[in-house]
């Protein structure tokens, strides 16, 4: 849908699960083609501010879905490496992806959306960049809850709305996880290294709760604080194979002292990658294929290459604090 506003024009996009515009720059930033022709990350240029809906389902009340909300943005805003911040305005009856202006997150039934907890919906000026309004949806189809260590028979209401205020604040998914295709279709979670990976980790679990390295470098990316780019470190390098860039790659930096996993991708087609926000030191780097969710959860193109086998690079790869080092060529075989 799209719509003028005086010289602006605006677009809004819906973002569930497995749906996302086109990527740019280190992590997957949500990007769009600005007016002119420019691509570019969307964010927020001010503080944003949200409603909750009024409205309460099974086992959750309303004033206990805008206490989860609450915890969920504050989880975001905590992060000391950026500066983003919210604002929680009131209640409300208007409904999620109403044409409003106003960002709400609430409850709505989607029995067809058998698979989606829940979904961003944004409004973005073409002209600037700006989010205009962001709005989350969560699936009611569903049993929530918030009790504080979770329901083993319902969805964690906080573990889910961090990862959708991800989205919120403009993030992508990350590919930091491990699935296995189930009898009966789709995918089950056996770990993941991101509150951003885009399949829940199950009923009962509240691990999401808490972001990881990867969601921390991502946020911090976007919405730097004051010194973050001078203190910490960026890997560069490109994936090739028989000499040509491969799109669409999974790269990954592995800190061996602290185990903590910082993830990128090849997002163009000569195969370059940048991981930007890793703690200053030495990391294993391993690139690998995006095979374990669909890729249209990651990437808008059908171009995306899958069929090369796991590389690890033989050195250790030096993030050096301010800026970055030499840069790798990680040159993956076939499958």
């Amino acid at each position: 849908m799209r719509r003028g506003l005086a010289t602006r024009g605006l677009v809004a996009v819906l973002l569930c699960l497995a749906a996302l515009p086109a990527p740019a720059e280190a992590y997957l930033h949500l990007a769009f083609t600005l007016t002119g022709g420019r691509i570019d990350v969307v964010r927020w240029r001010a503080q944003p501010r949200w409603f909750a809906t009024d409205r309460s389902v099974a086992g959750v009340s309303a004033s206990a879905f805008q206490a989860t909300l609450a915890r969920a943005f504050a989880t975001w805003a905590a992060v000391p490496t950026a500066t983003i911040d919210f604002q929680f305005v009131g209640f409300t009856s208007a409904e999620p992806f109403d044409d409003d202006g106003i960002a709400v997150l609430g409850f709505r039934d989607e029995p067809g959306m058998d698979r989606v907890l829940g979904a961003t919906g944004f409004t973005v000026d073409l002209v600037t960049g700006d989010i205009v309004e962001a709005d989350v949806f969560f699936n009611a189809a569903f049993p929530w809850s918030t009790a504080a260590a979770g329901d083993p028979a319902r969805f964690d209401l906080e573990s889910v709305a961090v990862h959708e205020i991800g989205h919120f604040v403009g993030l992508g998914h990350s590919a930091l996880g491990e699935t296995e295709v189930l009898p009966t279709g789709g995918r089950r979670v056996l770990g993941s290294g991101s509150v951003m990976f885009p399949i829940s980790l199950g009923r009962g679990s509240i691990a999401d709760r808490v972001l990881q390295p990867d969601d921390v470098a991502a946020v911090s990316s976007l919405y730097p604080a004051d010194g973050f780019e001078s203190s910490t470190g960026i890997i560069t390098g490109r994936v090739t194979r028989n000499g040509s860039g491969v799109l669409g790659a999974h790269v990954v930096a592995f800190a061996p002292d602290t185990g903590a996993l910082v993830g990128g991708f090849t997002q163009s087609a000569d195969g370059s990658f940048e991981i930007r926000g890793l703690r200053p030191g030495a990391y294993v780097v391993r690139v690998e294929p995006l095979d374990d969710a669909d890729v249209g959860s990651f990437f808008d193109s059908a171009a995306i290459d899958v069929s090369f086998r796991v590389v690890v690079h033989p050195r250790l790869v030096a993030a050096p604090r301010g800026g970055a080092g030499e840069a790798v060529v990680l040159a993956v075989p076939p499958k």
